[in-house]
């Protein structure tokens, strides 16, 4: 049997490993170039964040100086709206007086007789009826006021006095457990008093919260 081959190798493994090639000077251009880039990318996007982020906070403050003056028109018109309604309120009562001073001005009666009446109907059975007007209007008043007697079937006795106490167009019945008074200036006095009640409250309301 003949000698074993010998192998033979031209690699000595015994011989440090080479080294790696040197990057040559495009290559670290081109990777300077790619971190360049990457940085560019990320302080463009923290860039974009940040003005979205101030963008948001002054749309916030924009939109709460908005609501702020919303609020202040909502409270000026309530003011104002409640300023009107108390003007048109004074308004319609000093018409309503000025109406009502011309309508008795030119029938005097017409309140006190439909007042009369009324009392006529309700009281057919009462037995003693007193009516009460003012000197002026005596003379006038008192074939009117028995002529209604007589028209709504009342068949008490009926007595109508001259009091020089009464205002012109005003007048009182009684009878022996009552009695109703037409007295135009104290209506229109606690008219007047309800109309003010009325306003102070709507200007009260229309006030904006803590204002005493």
């Amino acid at each position: 049997m003949g000698a074993p081959a010998k192998f033979l190798f031209d690699l000595d493994f015994a011989a440090p490993a080479a080294k790696d090639k040197a990057a040559t000077a495009a290559e670290i251009a081109a990777r300077v170039a790619e971190a360049e880039a990457r940085g560019y990318e990320q302080g463009f996007a923290a860039a974009q964040a940040k003005a979205r982020a101030d963008t948001e906070r002054r749309v916030a403050v924009a939109l709460g100086h908005i609501g702020e003056a919303i609020e202040a028109i909502a409270a000026g018109l309530d003011r104002i709206e409640a300023r009107m309604e108390a003007e048109s309120v004074e308004v319609a009562l000093a018409v309503a007086r000025k109406l009502s001073a011309e309508l008795i001005a030119r029938e005097p009666l017409a309140e006190l007789t439909a007042l009369i009446a009324d009392c006529f109907r309700h009281l057919v059975a009462t037995p003693h009826l007193v009516v009460r007007v003012s000197d002026a209007l005596y003379d006038h008043a008192k074939g009117r006021i028995e002529e209604l007697s007589r028209r709504n079937g009342f068949e008490g006795r009926l007595v109508i006095l001259a009091d020089p106490d009464i205002a012109h167009g005003d007048g009182r019945v009684e009878w022996a457990d009552g009695g109703i008074t037409l007295d135009r200036a104290a209506t229109e006095t606690k008219i007047a008093e309800l109309i003010g009640r009325y306003i102070a409250s709507r200007q009260q309301a229309s006030k904006p919260r803590g204002t005493p």
